[in-house]
């Protein structure tokens, strides 16, 4: 992968940048958010979309670099353009000549990519199996798993589900987890007072629509 890297490689760009941000392979303490971020900022600048995400929430977060909030504002909404228009350049690649953009309500947000994919596909066949305590990261397409435990940072309402990054755990609210999310302390609150499901949902939009 280094020397992938070395070689102006995009995707290899943003995996070690992933792995400098958790210090993955090592301590806690084996983090280290600059070269993180100058590893991300290379890979987008390369046209990695993943990158391009993840660095825009690094400056929206201040996370490794000064704060930023409108220039990464601008980087994810950039990427999210990019996204599309590649989603796009799929969908009609696919696309029969009588067929119409009728059906564009079925596009996928983001084409899982090959190395993810195996990645995912390594881990369910159960050849594998994860050390007890450490996890896979959350996001359906991403395939990541940890190296030590608690090396993801977990949804800080719920707790439930864990990312390996910015940019995973916000297409994975996008896509799914949104209306999955609600407080633990709602749950435990409901699973001890006998609330119905239907109450649940309904704190949970108050919860959400206040945040």
């Amino acid at each position: 992968m280094a020397r992938a890297a070395i070689k102006s490689h995009a995707p290899a760009l943003y995996s070690l940048s992933v792995i400098q941000f958790n210090g993955s392979g090592g301590n806690k303490s084996d983090k280290n958010l600059r070269a993180g971020v100058a590893l991300c900022a290379r890979s987008a600048y390369l046209g990695h979309v993943d990158a391009l995400r993840e660095l825009g929430h690094c400056l929206q977060d201040g996370y490794g670099v000064p704060r930023d909030v409108a220039e990464g504002r601008r980087l994810l909404i950039q990427a999210n353009a990019r996204e599309l228009a590649g989603s796009l350049r799929s969908y009609l690649s696919l696309k029969s000549g009588d067929e119409t953009l009728t059906e564009l309500n079925g596009l996928q947000v983001q084409e899982i990519r090959p190395v993810n994919r195996f990645l995912k596909d390594w881990f369910d066949s159960g050849r594998v199996v994860l050390a007890e305590g450490l996890r896979m990261c959350s996001h359906g397409g991403c395939g990541r798993p940890e190296t030590r435990s608690h090396e993801f940072r977990r949804c800080s309402v719920c707790g439930k589900v864990n990312y390996c990054s910015r940019g995973c755990q916000a297409l994975d609210w996008r896509v799914k987890h949104k209306m999955e999310c609600a407080p633990l302390d709602l749950w435990v609150g409901a699973a001890a007072i006998g609330v119905g499901d239907e109450d649940v949902d309904a704190v949970e939009v108050e919860n959400h629509a206040a945040r």
